[in-house]
Protein backbone atom coordinates (compact mmCIF):
# COMPACT_ATOMS: atom_id res chain seq x y z
CA UNK A 1 0.00 0.00 0.00
CA UNK A 2 1.41 3.41 -1.43
CA UNK A 3 1.95 6.25 1.24
CA UNK A 4 -0.33 9.53 0.72
CA UNK A 5 2.03 11.84 -0.47
CA UNK A 6 3.82 14.20 2.19
CA UNK A 7 2.15 17.93 2.61
CA UNK A 8 4.31 20.87 2.84
CA UNK A 9 4.88 21.90 6.81
CA UNK A 10 2.99 24.40 7.68
CA UNK A 11 3.29 27.49 9.67
CA UNK A 12 1.02 25.42 12.68
CA UNK A 13 3.33 22.91 12.58
CA UNK A 14 6.41 25.08 13.04
CA UNK A 15 4.73 26.91 15.92
CA UNK A 16 3.63 23.50 17.85
CA UNK A 17 7.42 21.71 17.21
CA UNK A 18 8.72 25.35 18.72
CA UNK A 19 6.42 25.36 21.44
CA UNK A 20 5.10 28.53 20.82
CA UNK A 21 2.47 30.34 19.26
CA UNK A 22 1.59 30.66 15.82
CA UNK A 23 1.93 34.58 15.94
CA UNK A 24 5.18 34.52 17.29
CA UNK A 25 6.24 32.14 14.35
CA UNK A 26 5.12 34.29 12.08
CA UNK A 27 6.33 37.12 13.31
CA UNK A 28 10.13 35.33 13.38
CA UNK A 29 9.54 34.67 9.85
CA UNK A 30 8.49 37.93 8.70
CA UNK A 31 11.22 39.53 10.44
CA UNK A 32 9.18 40.92 13.57
CA UNK A 33 11.66 42.45 16.26
CA UNK A 34 8.97 42.12 19.29
CA UNK A 35 9.96 38.07 19.69
CA UNK A 36 12.35 36.71 22.46
CA UNK A 37 16.37 35.82 21.43
CA UNK A 38 15.24 31.85 22.75
CA UNK A 39 11.76 32.04 21.04
CA UNK A 40 13.75 32.95 17.88
CA UNK A 41 16.14 30.03 18.00
CA UNK A 42 13.32 27.81 18.50
CA UNK A 43 11.15 28.73 15.40
CA UNK A 44 14.19 28.75 13.45
CA UNK A 45 15.55 25.05 14.48
CA UNK A 46 11.89 24.07 13.90
CA UNK A 47 11.94 25.51 10.06
CA UNK A 48 14.87 23.84 9.99
CA UNK A 49 13.88 20.53 10.89
CA UNK A 50 10.96 20.59 9.08
CA UNK A 51 12.04 22.34 6.03
CA UNK A 52 9.53 25.06 6.21
CA UNK A 53 9.13 27.41 3.06
CA UNK A 54 6.80 30.54 3.39
CA UNK A 55 4.59 31.08 1.45
CA UNK A 56 5.76 33.91 -1.16
CA UNK A 57 1.94 35.23 -1.21
CA UNK A 58 0.38 34.43 2.12
CA UNK A 59 3.48 36.47 3.23
CA UNK A 60 3.39 39.29 0.97
CA UNK A 61 -0.79 39.93 2.41
CA UNK A 62 1.44 40.34 5.77
CA UNK A 63 4.50 42.47 4.58
CA UNK A 64 2.11 44.29 1.97
CA UNK A 65 5.91 43.60 -0.13
CA UNK A 66 6.35 41.36 -2.95
CA UNK A 67 10.39 41.11 -3.21
CA UNK A 68 9.72 41.83 -6.72
CA UNK A 69 10.89 44.47 -8.84
CA UNK A 70 9.85 44.61 -12.63
CA UNK A 71 12.86 46.11 -15.34
CA UNK A 72 10.32 47.22 -18.32
CA UNK A 73 12.36 48.04 -21.66
CA UNK A 74 10.37 49.74 -24.29
CA UNK A 75 12.41 47.99 -27.00
CA UNK A 76 12.29 45.09 -29.52
CA UNK A 77 14.09 41.28 -28.39
CA UNK A 78 16.40 42.15 -31.29
CA UNK A 79 17.95 45.86 -29.56
CA UNK A 80 17.89 44.52 -26.00
CA UNK A 81 19.80 41.23 -26.65
CA UNK A 82 21.71 42.89 -29.76
CA UNK A 83 22.89 46.17 -27.81
CA UNK A 84 25.75 46.05 -25.29
CA UNK A 85 24.13 48.85 -23.43
CA UNK A 86 21.26 47.02 -22.81
CA UNK A 87 23.19 44.29 -21.79
CA UNK A 88 25.14 45.84 -19.20
CA UNK A 89 22.93 48.05 -17.89
CA UNK A 90 20.82 44.49 -16.98
CA UNK A 91 23.76 43.34 -15.44
CA UNK A 92 23.90 46.03 -12.89
CA UNK A 93 20.21 46.11 -11.50
CA UNK A 94 20.77 42.25 -11.63
CA UNK A 95 23.45 42.25 -9.24
CA UNK A 96 22.27 45.12 -7.43
CA UNK A 97 18.95 43.53 -6.71
CA UNK A 98 20.69 40.30 -5.81
CA UNK A 99 22.32 41.72 -3.09
CA UNK A 100 18.93 43.41 -1.60
CA UNK A 101 17.32 40.10 -1.44
CA UNK A 102 14.80 41.07 -4.40
CA UNK A 103 13.58 39.24 -7.35
CA UNK A 104 14.12 40.84 -10.65
CA UNK A 105 10.75 41.01 -13.28
CA UNK A 106 11.95 41.65 -17.12
CA UNK A 107 9.74 43.00 -19.45
CA UNK A 108 10.05 43.96 -22.76
CA UNK A 109 7.44 46.17 -24.07
CA UNK A 110 7.24 48.31 -27.15
CA UNK A 111 5.20 51.25 -27.19
CA UNK A 112 2.16 49.77 -29.12
CA UNK A 113 2.19 46.78 -27.03
CA UNK A 114 2.16 48.35 -23.45
CA UNK A 115 -1.43 48.97 -22.86
CA UNK A 116 -3.95 46.87 -21.37
CA UNK A 117 -2.18 43.69 -19.14
CA UNK A 118 1.58 45.86 -18.64
CA UNK A 119 -0.84 48.10 -16.89
CA UNK A 120 -2.48 45.39 -15.11
CA UNK A 121 0.50 43.70 -14.02
CA UNK A 122 2.57 46.45 -12.38
CA UNK A 123 0.68 46.96 -9.17
CA UNK A 124 1.08 46.88 -5.93
CA UNK A 125 0.15 42.71 -5.54
CA UNK A 126 2.41 42.06 -8.22
CA UNK A 127 5.56 44.31 -7.79
CA UNK A 128 7.15 46.92 -5.13
CA UNK A 129 8.80 49.13 -7.90
CA UNK A 130 9.24 49.86 -11.35
CA UNK A 131 12.41 50.60 -13.16
CA UNK A 132 12.14 51.94 -16.91
CA UNK A 133 14.33 52.14 -19.85
CA UNK A 134 14.56 53.38 -23.21
CA UNK A 135 11.33 55.63 -23.05
CA UNK A 136 10.20 58.18 -25.32
CA UNK A 137 9.16 61.68 -24.70
CA UNK A 138 5.48 61.39 -24.81
CA UNK A 139 5.42 57.86 -22.84
CA UNK A 140 3.10 58.51 -20.19
CA UNK A 141 3.95 54.84 -18.47
CA UNK A 142 5.58 56.31 -15.34
CA UNK A 143 2.50 58.48 -14.44
CA UNK A 144 -0.04 55.39 -15.31
CA UNK A 145 2.26 53.52 -12.69
CA UNK A 146 2.33 55.73 -10.09
CA UNK A 147 -1.08 56.25 -10.37
CA UNK A 148 -1.64 52.69 -8.57
CA UNK A 149 1.12 53.58 -5.99
CA UNK A 150 3.91 51.61 -7.26
CA UNK A 151 7.34 54.00 -7.36
CA UNK A 152 9.21 54.27 -10.71
CA UNK A 153 12.75 54.70 -11.27
CA UNK A 154 13.67 55.84 -14.95
CA UNK A 155 16.46 55.08 -16.63
CA UNK A 156 17.27 58.82 -18.66
CA UNK A 157 16.51 62.06 -17.99
CA UNK A 158 13.21 63.14 -19.20
CA UNK A 159 11.86 67.00 -20.55
CA UNK A 160 10.67 69.30 -17.63
CA UNK A 161 11.20 65.83 -14.87
CA UNK A 162 14.06 66.52 -12.25
CA UNK A 163 13.21 63.38 -9.83
CA UNK A 164 13.42 59.95 -9.37
CA UNK A 165 15.54 59.19 -13.39
CA UNK A 166 19.27 58.38 -13.29
CA UNK A 167 21.05 59.18 -16.31
CA UNK A 168 24.51 59.99 -17.95
CA UNK A 169 25.58 63.43 -18.54
CA UNK A 170 24.89 62.86 -22.54
CA UNK A 171 25.15 66.97 -22.96
CA UNK A 172 28.77 66.68 -21.74
CA UNK A 173 30.01 63.38 -22.83
CA UNK A 174 28.68 64.72 -26.75
CA UNK A 175 30.92 68.45 -25.83
CA UNK A 176 34.16 66.30 -25.01
CA UNK A 177 33.55 64.17 -28.25
CA UNK A 178 33.01 67.26 -30.74
CA UNK A 179 35.24 69.37 -28.67
CA UNK A 180 38.34 66.81 -29.21
CA UNK A 181 37.27 66.68 -33.06
CA UNK A 182 37.71 70.56 -33.31
CA UNK A 183 41.36 70.46 -31.05
CA UNK A 184 42.36 68.12 -34.25
CA UNK A 185 41.96 70.73 -36.65
CA UNK A 186 38.44 69.09 -37.94
CA UNK A 187 36.27 71.83 -39.50
CA UNK A 188 33.84 70.11 -40.80
CA UNK A 189 32.49 67.70 -38.30
CA UNK A 190 29.32 65.78 -38.96
CA UNK A 191 26.74 64.20 -36.71
CA UNK A 192 24.90 60.96 -36.98
CA UNK A 193 22.43 61.90 -34.05
CA UNK A 194 19.81 59.82 -32.30
CA UNK A 195 16.21 59.20 -32.21
CA UNK A 196 15.17 63.31 -31.79
CA UNK A 197 12.02 61.82 -29.40
CA UNK A 198 14.95 60.32 -27.11
CA UNK A 199 16.68 62.09 -24.54
CA UNK A 200 19.91 60.47 -25.53
CA UNK A 201 19.09 61.59 -28.75
CA UNK A 202 18.51 65.13 -28.40
CA UNK A 203 20.78 65.81 -25.42
CA UNK A 204 24.22 64.38 -27.44
CA UNK A 205 22.76 66.59 -30.35
CA UNK A 206 22.44 69.50 -28.18
CA UNK A 207 25.96 69.34 -27.24
CA UNK A 208 27.28 68.84 -30.56
CA UNK A 209 25.80 72.45 -31.40
CA UNK A 210 27.20 73.81 -28.57
CA UNK A 211 30.70 72.37 -29.00
CA UNK A 212 30.43 73.64 -32.79
CA UNK A 213 29.47 77.14 -31.07
CA UNK A 214 32.02 77.53 -28.77
CA UNK A 215 34.50 76.27 -31.40
CA UNK A 216 33.46 79.05 -33.72
CA UNK A 217 32.29 76.26 -36.18
CA UNK A 218 29.41 76.42 -38.63
CA UNK A 219 25.97 73.97 -37.81
CA UNK A 220 25.47 73.07 -41.37
CA UNK A 221 22.06 70.90 -41.81
CA UNK A 222 24.17 68.67 -44.35
CA UNK A 223 25.97 67.59 -41.71
CA UNK A 224 23.25 66.02 -39.70
CA UNK A 225 22.39 62.73 -40.10
CA UNK A 226 19.94 60.86 -37.74
CA UNK A 227 19.88 57.21 -37.09
CA UNK A 228 18.18 54.81 -34.80
CA UNK A 229 21.05 53.44 -32.46
CA UNK A 230 22.04 50.24 -34.54
CA UNK A 231 24.78 49.67 -36.46
CA UNK A 232 22.89 49.38 -39.97
CA UNK A 233 21.37 52.98 -39.22
CA UNK A 234 24.85 54.57 -39.01
CA UNK A 235 25.67 53.26 -42.28
CA UNK A 236 22.80 54.49 -44.19
CA UNK A 237 23.33 57.63 -42.28
CA UNK A 238 27.01 57.78 -43.04
CA UNK A 239 26.05 57.32 -46.82
CA UNK A 240 23.41 60.33 -46.99
CA UNK A 241 26.22 62.63 -45.13
CA UNK A 242 29.16 61.40 -47.90
CA UNK A 243 26.01 61.76 -50.64
CA UNK A 244 25.06 65.08 -49.42
CA UNK A 245 27.97 67.27 -51.13
CA UNK A 246 29.32 68.78 -47.92
CA UNK A 247 32.86 68.20 -47.10
CA UNK A 248 33.25 65.90 -43.81
CA UNK A 249 36.52 65.67 -42.04
CA UNK A 250 35.04 64.50 -38.41
CA UNK A 251 32.18 62.58 -37.41
CA UNK A 252 30.43 62.21 -34.10
CA UNK A 253 28.27 59.91 -33.61
CA UNK A 254 25.48 59.18 -30.69
CA UNK A 255 26.42 55.99 -30.00
CA UNK A 256 29.10 53.09 -31.08
CA UNK A 257 26.85 50.77 -32.46
CA UNK A 258 26.36 53.82 -35.40
CA UNK A 259 29.61 54.78 -35.42
CA UNK A 260 30.46 50.75 -36.13
CA UNK A 261 28.53 51.40 -39.07
CA UNK A 262 29.98 55.19 -40.35
CA UNK A 263 33.28 53.26 -40.29
CA UNK A 264 32.27 50.10 -42.56
CA UNK A 265 30.78 52.73 -45.10
CA UNK A 266 34.06 55.44 -44.91
CA UNK A 267 36.04 51.82 -45.54
CA UNK A 268 33.66 50.89 -48.61
CA UNK A 269 33.98 54.41 -49.56
CA UNK A 270 37.56 54.36 -49.50
CA UNK A 271 38.27 57.29 -46.97
CA UNK A 272 40.64 56.60 -44.78
CA UNK A 273 40.18 56.99 -40.41
CA UNK A 274 41.65 59.40 -39.23
CA UNK A 275 43.42 60.75 -41.79
CA UNK A 276 40.46 61.90 -44.10
CA UNK A 277 37.64 61.51 -41.72
CA UNK A 278 37.89 61.33 -37.69
CA UNK A 279 34.91 59.54 -36.16
CA UNK A 280 33.96 59.57 -32.61
CA UNK A 281 31.51 57.43 -30.74
CA UNK A 282 29.23 57.43 -27.50
CA UNK A 283 29.56 54.23 -24.74
CA UNK A 284 32.68 52.58 -24.77
CA UNK A 285 31.39 49.44 -25.69
CA UNK A 286 33.42 46.77 -25.85
CA UNK A 287 33.06 46.02 -29.86
CA UNK A 288 35.06 49.76 -29.93
CA UNK A 289 38.25 47.87 -29.23
CA UNK A 290 37.89 45.55 -32.03
CA UNK A 291 37.31 48.06 -35.18
CA UNK A 292 39.76 49.20 -37.07
CA UNK A 293 40.86 51.42 -36.24
CA UNK A 294 39.97 51.23 -32.75
CA UNK A 295 37.36 53.34 -31.78
CA UNK A 296 37.84 56.58 -29.92
CA UNK A 297 34.40 57.34 -27.87
CA UNK A 298 32.71 58.66 -24.87
CA UNK A 299 32.56 56.10 -21.79
CA UNK A 300 29.62 55.91 -19.43
CA UNK A 301 29.09 52.65 -17.60
CA UNK A 302 25.66 51.38 -17.70
CA UNK A 303 26.29 48.80 -15.16
CA UNK A 304 26.71 51.81 -12.63
CA UNK A 305 23.60 53.39 -13.82
CA UNK A 306 21.97 49.88 -13.53
CA UNK A 307 23.05 49.49 -9.75
CA UNK A 308 22.27 53.72 -9.32
CA UNK A 309 18.74 53.01 -9.81
CA UNK A 310 17.88 50.24 -7.95
CA UNK A 311 19.38 52.38 -5.61
CA UNK A 312 17.19 55.09 -5.82
CA UNK A 313 14.10 52.68 -6.38
CA UNK A 314 15.01 51.18 -3.03
CA UNK A 315 14.75 54.50 -1.43
CA UNK A 316 11.75 55.35 -2.94
CA UNK A 317 9.73 51.86 -1.59
CA UNK A 318 11.14 52.86 1.66
CA UNK A 319 9.66 56.79 1.26
CA UNK A 320 6.48 56.01 -0.68
CA UNK A 321 5.23 59.15 -2.20
CA UNK A 322 8.73 61.18 -1.95
CA UNK A 323 10.29 62.42 -4.49
CA UNK A 324 14.22 61.06 -5.31
CA UNK A 325 16.35 63.78 -6.76
CA UNK A 326 17.67 63.14 -9.91
CA UNK A 327 21.10 61.39 -11.02
CA UNK A 328 23.33 62.61 -13.49
CA UNK A 329 26.78 60.59 -14.35
CA UNK A 330 29.70 62.20 -15.61
CA UNK A 331 31.14 61.09 -18.55
CA UNK A 332 34.79 61.28 -19.57
CA UNK A 333 36.51 60.37 -23.24
CA UNK A 334 38.52 57.21 -24.10
CA UNK A 335 41.17 58.39 -26.85
CA UNK A 336 41.99 55.20 -29.16
CA UNK A 337 43.09 55.40 -32.81
CA UNK A 338 40.06 56.74 -34.54
CA UNK A 339 40.37 60.09 -33.47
Amino acid sequence: MSRPPRTRPTLEEVAAKAGVGRGTASRVINGGEKVSERARLAVEEAIAELGYVPNAAARALVTRRTDTIALVIAESEERVFGEPFFAGIVRGIGSALAAADRQLVLLLAQASQRRGALDDYLTRQHVDGVLLLSLHDDDQLPERIRAHGVPVVVGGRREGVSSDFVDVDNLQGARLAVQHLAGLGRRHIATIAGPADMVAGHSRFEGYVAALTAADLPIDDRLVARGDFTQQSGADAMRALLASGAAVDGVFCANDLMAVGALQTLRDAGRRVPDDVAVVGFDDAPIGLSTTPPLTTVHQSPEQMGREMVAMLLEATGAPGVPQPGLMLPTHLVVRGSA
